[in-house]
């Protein structure tokens, strides 16, 4: 049986707005049932006193769902816009911008998408399959999972609006300041060929305005193609998060990153790694070693990588960059972190 067969597609332009219509009202009814599926099924008849058995195999299935979605909805609606504009003109456009501008609005975006850091990746895949430079993605990328609003309210609540306004500041500004210095270099061969060579860059190979129709099917085959490549690799993502998420050793930590030990800072980066929680998952456990008397630089550090630098994060991003971008973004992000962690335990003291 052909893909044309097992996905209708649309030949007129009212059929395409239909068909359009149709697939946003599924996605959405899926994608509101998906945690409430799982909590029904697997958390009840309480999710408090669920274990955590229950709630890792929870995180997987919800995690790995919405992960999907997302990749399956913006793969398709930026392989959607790409059918119109032009990546090259795109490219352009952004060039002619200073670059602090692009910088500033790509964090903010970042800050104002409620994602994880396996969440944002594929809005970063569509990015770069647009002809958005390579270093404002990964600005983007690295804002995302780091700022958001329910993580601001959180904070302000746990440690007050000086310590927020501080994590906040710091975190889009290590975005921008790492997108800036990676701008420097010449790093787009560091993407996977496949990102920028699919059916909807194809159909502008074409030459010809293509009609609605055409440019749906374009983006079908575009999603089927990239998601096919990378769905696998969702799945041990996520299935990597769910096997230490929320095990958190908090006794640990304070015991050897307190106050007085000089290697606090680089300790709980490196710790941070292993781990994978969301921005607000992090608070409350931010806020008991804050309690037991952790810096507050070392705090901020350790939920900065436990939300920015993580297994599941790396293990998808591996599918879409290359080795040795890869292994300078966590490094960048690594030394970044360190830093704010130290500044902050002197200003802070």
């Amino acid at each position: 049986m052909s893909a044309d067969t097992r996905i209708p597609r649309p030949h007129s332009t009212t059929q395409s707005v239909l068909w359009l219509g149709i697939s946003a009202v599924c996605w959405a009814l899926l994608y509101w049932a998906n945690g409430r599926v799982w909590t029904a099924l697997i958390l009840r008849p309480s999710a408090d006193q669920a274990g955590r058995l229950q709630q890792a195999i929870h995180f997987f299935f919800y995690d790995s769902g919405k992960v999907l979605l997302l990749l399956f909805a913006t793969v398709f609606a930026i392989g959607l816009v790409r059918t119109t504009l032009n990546p090259e003109a795109v490219r352009e456009y952004l060039l002619d911008k200073p670059l602090w501008l692009s910088l500033l609005l790509a964090v903010l975006l970042g800050a104002i998408t409620p994602f994880c850091s396996c969440s944002s990746i594929p809005l970063f895949i569509g990015f770069v399959a647009a002809g958005v430079p390579l270093a404002v993605t990964l600005a983007f990328l690295l804002a995302s999972p780091l700022v958001n609003e329910v993580a601001v309210v959180m904070l302000a609540q746990s440690f007050g609006w000086p310590i927020t306004v501080a994590y906040v500041a710091s975190g889009l500004g290590m975005a921008m300041l790492i997108g800036a210095i990676l701008s420097r270099f010449d790093l787009d061969d560091q993407v996977k060929d496949f990102i920028r060579s699919t059916p909807t860059s194809r159909l502008h190979a074409t030459q010809h305005r293509p009609t609605l129709a055409e440019r749906i099917d374009a983006s079908i085959e575009e999603t089927k193609e990239i998601v096919g490549r990378i769905w696998k690799w969702v799945l041990l993502g996520v299935g990597a998060g769910a096997l230490i998420h929320g095990w958190i050793p908090a006794d640990f930590i304070s015991t050897y990153a307190g106050s007085n030990s000089p290697l606090a800072v680089l300790l709980v980066v490196a710790l941070g790694v292993p781990l994978y929680s969301n921005a607000a998952g992090v608070i409350p456990i931010a806020e008991a070693l804050w309690s037991k008397g952790m810096a507050t630089g070392t705090v901020l550090s350790f939920m900065m990588a436990t939300v920015a630098l993580s297994i599941p994060e790396f293990v998808l991003l591996k599918q879409v960059l290359k080795n040795r971008l890869l292994g300078i973004y966590a490094a960048a992000v690594s030394v970044a972190i360190i830093i704010i962690g130290v500044s902050f335990n002197m200003i802070f003291h």
